[in-house]
């Protein structure tokens, strides 16, 4: 069994809500300091076997294969949880960018506000990045077509003589 299957797991069989509240608290400790780790160090390849990483950041290989699972989308190249096993050999390239977009995107304050952030992306930048992600989050619904309208399909009948039938099926 692969260590991500082993973390799904360990997850699902935590029986009680406290069980579960403890554990991910413990857990997002632990994911924080290696992102403070990360940060602070500058550090954007991260390459060796599962099992010493995971010691070096303080976790089990469990553990780790979670934190992977959580920094997956920010790599520039993802890393196939299923074949995951305490001697994997991993190489974590981190774009930094897609880091902190995806830190917004979780809505995990306690990691986009790490303060070794300002030496890694401008003020600036963050707050760009902050406006791109609140823009990518806006829904425009699109203008409701009235049945006297002109029909979209342009063949300049009204919407209720053309494709009015055709859309309420």
């Amino acid at each position: 069994m692969s260590l991500y299957n082993e973390w799904e797991n360990h997850i699902e069989q935590l029986g009680t809500k406290e069980q579960r509240q403890k554990f991910i608290q413990n857990y997002l400790e632990k994911e924080k300091e290696a992102y403070e780790k990360i940060l602070e160090n500058k550090i954007q390849n991260i390459e060796g076997k599962v099992k010493d990483l995971a010691s070096e950041y303080g976790m089990t290989p469990v553990e780790f294969a979670g934190f992977i699972d959580g920094i997956n989308t920010s790599l520039t190249e993802e890393v196939n949880l299923e074949d995951l096993t305490e001697d994997s050999e991993v190489k974590l390239n981190i774009e930094y960018e897609k880091l902190y977009w995806n830190m917004l995107d979780a809505k995990a304050e306690w990691l986009y506000n790490i303060p070794a952030w300002a030496d890694i992306l401008s003020e600036e930048r963050r707050k760009e990045i902050k406006k791109e992600y609140n823009r990518s989050k806006i829904v425009v619904k699109p203008k409701k077509i009235g049945r006297n309208d002109p029909c979209p399909c342009g063949s300049g009948k009204k919407y209720k003589k053309c494709c009015y039938d055709k859309d309420t099926r």
